[in-house]
């Protein structure tokens, strides 16, 4: 069944964000097995009904996350996803995001205008300060879609995040509600 407009916390042209449900399951792990070879080897999204109930679970109770599906307002099909991890309220007002594409989706640029809504939506009615994004250096696209919203470079974490049986280096990028606001 299609998604209506009025399931969406934001919208653009092309795609809308809404919140993650138990329901988007089936769905959602058949975009990631059809997109194994576009993620690997930066992403393991959940292939699995168990593995996703657990993830989808994690994203809709922890308010320290925030779940966000991509969806196509054409026909409401699942293209992608954001997620905003390790939310911290207070002075710091902040969260790291992560994102994937799906394999029917990609370079289309319906991620550009969807990880633009969810910046909005950050940090407007989600009262964050500072968005970071965490990015392997071999990852040119995930770079480059950062920069492409307006995310700077601000540094370098040798052995991050342990992926695929190692501990990656990463670049982190970020954004602040002021630079949002200075375009």
């Amino acid at each position: 069944m299609p998604h209506t407009a009025s399931r969406y916390l934001a919208e653009g042209p092309r795609v809308g964000i809404r919140s993650f449900t138990q329901d988007d399951g089936a769905e959602f792990t058949t975009r990631v097995r059809e997109s194994r070879e576009l993620h690997h080897p930066w992403l393991y999204p959940p292939s699995t009904a168990d593995t996703y109930a657990t993830y989808a679970g994690r994203l809709i109770d922890d308010p320290a996350r925030a779940g966000f599906l991509v969806c196509e307002k054409d026909d409401g099909a699942i293209a992608g996803y954001i997620n905003i991890n390790n939310i911290v309220q207070g002075a710091f007002r902040s969260g790291a995001l992560g994102y994937g594409a799906f394999a029917h989706a990609a370079g289309r640029g319906l991620m550009k205008e969807a990880l633009n809504l969810v910046v909005g939506y950050a940090l407007g009615p989600m009262g964050l300060h500072r968005l970071e994004i965490n990015v392997q250096p071999g990852n040119t696209a995930s770079i480059a879609l950062a920069r492409s919203c307006g995310f700077r470079l601000e540094g370098y974490s040798p052995d991050m995040l342990y992926i695929d049986g190692a501990w990656r280096d990463h670049e982190r990028w970020a954004i602040t509600a002021e630079m949002r606001t200075c375009g």
